[in-house]
């Protein structure tokens, strides 16, 4: 990541290098300094090209000097080229709408709890406040860490709300839409009853291909996701990516039933991607087809993720483990899998407590 104007560098082996220019001979030489960090090598290339020029030497620039944008934009640095791009853009987004402005000038040694706080806009939903904290603790801790700022972590107050239960397809929905999806099969049917019976996410079933899928042995392999970010440079303000799934857990093997197997054979294309030929299918056009088999199968209009949480609230419903359930859909921890989705229906409650009251049918008469 070069800084224009300063002549810096990151170097391909993980240093960052500093260029100055010396008179040998009454000709320019270039001579170079290297660090661990940016702001290390700016200091040593500051002092150089003081030396350089025959004066005394330079003080190397103290932390008053050193403002926030300098560590944020090194922290930047190092996100892009150790984590995945999409979350690189999702950071540098965050970063130049809400922090770059209030904060970027402020000298680090003048940060604290308190001014960072008082800096801190309105954002616009829970969502966005979380994110913000989520940026602005790694940059405070890559300050800590890197450029001698004080220790400061900071909290988000709000209200810390309960998850309730999940919006999923009721039985007569979902009856009305697996016989909308089984007229005039197609591919995108067919994805849309997949997702349906394994919980796969939006970006993943568009990213799925025939290789990642074996009718033999019956399971899927969720190697890879899809999506469209942000981009920074370039005519186009967004572009389409494929990577792997967030988490070690999303990369994940789900098994399939024999008739959606068959299925799956049956329509099997050409093509290296389950839905779109030899590239990804694009979310949002996925989304919107989606929407269109809902009205087509006279529903009410729904996101795409009811099918993933209608799925788990099926397997929970029916006796499934929270365990192998959590594993399917690919989340971190179980936790997440009882908080958001563990939550029976009345149908489910009645049975247990009909089985209850058999049980303490037996013991009719006794004393």
């Amino acid at each position: 990541m070069a800084r224009r104007g300063e002549n810096i560098r990151k170097r391909n082996d993980g240093r960052w290098e500093g260029r100055y220019v010396v008179r040998v001979d009454g000709r320019g030489q270039y001579r170079s300094v290297y660090a661990k960090t940016y702001l290390e090598v700016k200091e040593k290339l500051l002092a150089a090209k003081v030396n350089a020029a025959g004066g005394a030497p330079a003080k190397a620039p103290s932390q008053p000097d050193i403002l926030f944008d300098s560590v944020a934009q090194e922290w930047l640095g190092q996100v892009k080229e150790s984590r995945k791009q999409s979350t690189y853009v999702k950071y540098s987004v965050i970063y130049k709408t809400y922090l770059s402005s209030p904060l970027g000038g402020l000298p680090i040694a003048r940060i604290d709890a308190d001014s960072i706080k008082g800096q801190i806009g309105t954002p616009l939903s829970e969502s966005t406040e979380k994110s913000i904290y989520c940026v602005l603790n790694q940059i405070l801790g890559y300050g800590e860490e890197n450029c001698n700022m004080q220790k400061i972590n900071l909290k988000r107050k709000g209200v810390k709300k309960k998850n309730g239960p999940v919006q999923a397809l009721t039985p007569t929905e979902q009856v009305k839409l697996i016989q909308f999806l089984y007229k005039d099969m197609d591919i995108y049917k067919l994805g849309i009853l997949l997702c349906l019976s394994t919980g796969l996410r939006l970006g993943e079933v568009c990213a799925l291909k025939w290789e990642d899928i074996d009718l033999e042995l019956k399971l899927l392999n969720i190697k890879s996701t899809v999506q469209r970010i942000y981009v920074a440079e370039g005519g186009a303000k967004t572009k389409l990516v494929e990577g792997i799934p967030k988490t070690g857990c999303s990369r994940r093997e789900i098994p399939i039933s024999g008739q959606l197997a068959e299925l799956l054979a049956r329509y099997k294309g050409p093509g290296r991607y389950l839905l779109c030929g030899n590239k990804p299918m694009e979310p949002r056009t996925y989304q919107n087809k989606f929407k269109v088999y809902l009205k087509g199968a006279g529903l009410e209009n729904k996101n795409f993720h009811i099918l993933r949480h209608t799925f788990a609230t099926n397997c929970i419903n029916n006796g499934a483990d929270v365990k192998s359930i959590s594993e399917v859909l690919g989340h971190s921890d179980v936790k997440i899998t009882l908080n958001r989705y563990v939550h029976p229906s009345v149908s489910t409650k009645r049975s247990h407590m009909d089985s209850l009251f058999s049980i303490y049918g037996q013991y009719k008469g006794q004393p």
